[in-house]
């Protein structure tokens, strides 16, 4: 216990120590993109809600549980133009070594024009990324529990290639009615082993705290995410917004109003609502991404995100919808089973 514990404090103060960046000043980006559809709905990311769906595996590997085994789910992302992406992940328990499960995450950038340097058209290429995931995890004791993500990277832009490799460190603490959950997450801790060039790029870390609460007399469970912990300021200045310190008399914002700023730029907030069995409505809320994309003139419902799931036979069919710029909205789907209803036990 007191080794397990040890090596979960050491994880976090290295991944403190490390440089932080954000906002695309690092590679592999395609970490951070959002696979579920439930995830999706709910702001953007789950990483506390315990309630065997292995699709939450990707955002915490100490979500991955015994119940998990032999499940099989499948996402799909259609995104901007022509780019798609997803997740495929299968998990299996094997008795005293502890729960495992293998995934690929990949994105395709579509095909581009080939041109010289006149600009004369000489082809087309394709852009392409995938990681590799590699799931481990295991009881503390009753409450807590530990899970480890290992992710090898390949990135291939053109005639460019990369590898990498990263790996996500998760605990998780449940009580005993299962109502209440809290997770600490350490993703994306790695480095280049190669990259396009001769220098290196930083990995997407980020430093997670999240909740869960179930409702134990009503249908309704509330997911808070605080994330970029290792960053304190998530602020930036779009280039609009970049005022003349000699003609521009307007008082800049109070302090307290700055502070509250900073502070829900690294809150989630995600909602789900089960009116009859077997059915979910979702909604979620990502303060961040609406400051970041939102346009003054036109605000929208930049920000905010929405969804569905439902259980049909064998079957949980999910759909989520997240709009990020009024440019347009990523659609999400989700299908998970467990394979060992399709046969009989021997």
């Amino acid at each position: 216990m007191i080794r397990k514990s040890s090596l979960i404090l050491i994880f976090i103060f290295l991944s403190i120590l490390s440089i932080a960046q954000i906002g695309g000043t690092h590679t592999y980006s395609f970490l951070d993109l959002v696979n579920s559809a439930r995830v999706a709905s709910m702001g953007g990311n789950i990483n506390a809600i315990n309630d065997n769906d292995l699709n939450l595996v990707c955002h915490n590997p100490a979500l991955l549980t015994s119940e998990m085994n032999q499940n099989l789910v499948l996402n799909y992302v259609n995104y901007f133009t022509d780019v798609n992406y997803g997740y495929v992940s299968y998990a299996r328990e094997y008795k005293n070594y502890g729960m495992f499960a293998a995934g690929i995450q990949y994105i395709n950038y579509g095909k581009f024009i080939e041109a010289d340097d006149k600009g004369l058209i000489t082809g087309e290429f394709k852009a392409s990324e995938y990681a590799i995931h590699l799931i481990y995890s295991r009881p503390i004791d009753s409450l807590f529990s530990f899970g480890v993500n290992l992710k090898p990277i390949i990135s291939t832009l053109e005639k460019y290639t990369s590898i990498g490799i990263a790996a996500d460190f998760g605990v998780l603490f449940t009580n005993g009615d299962k109502l209440f959950s809290a997770a600490l997450v350490v993703k994306n801790l790695g480095l280049q082993l190669s990259g396009y060039t001769s220098e290196r790029e930083s990995l997407p870390l980020n430093i997670q705290i999240g909740i869960s609460q179930k409702l134990r007399h009503a249908p309704l469970r509330f997911s808070i995410i605080a994330d970029h912990l290792e960053t304190p300021d998530l602020t930036y200045n779009k280039p609009e917004e970049e005022t003349d310190p000699v003609f521009d008399d307007d008082d800049s914002e109070s302090d307290i109003d700055r502070i509250a700023d900073q502070i829900m730029r690294h809150i989630i907030i995600g909602a789900e609502f089960s009116p009859i069995d077997n059915f979910y409505i979702r909604a979620g809320y990502n303060y961040r991404k609406r400051q970041e994309m939102i346009i003054d003139s036109k605000t929208g419902m930049v920000g905010f995100s929405w969804g569905f799931g439902v259980k049909i036979s064998r079957f949980h069919i999910s759909y989520g919808r997240a709009t990020y710029h009024l440019a347009g909205s990523s659609d999400h789907f989700s299908v998970s089973t467990d394979l060992s209803h399709f046969y009989k036990k021997q």
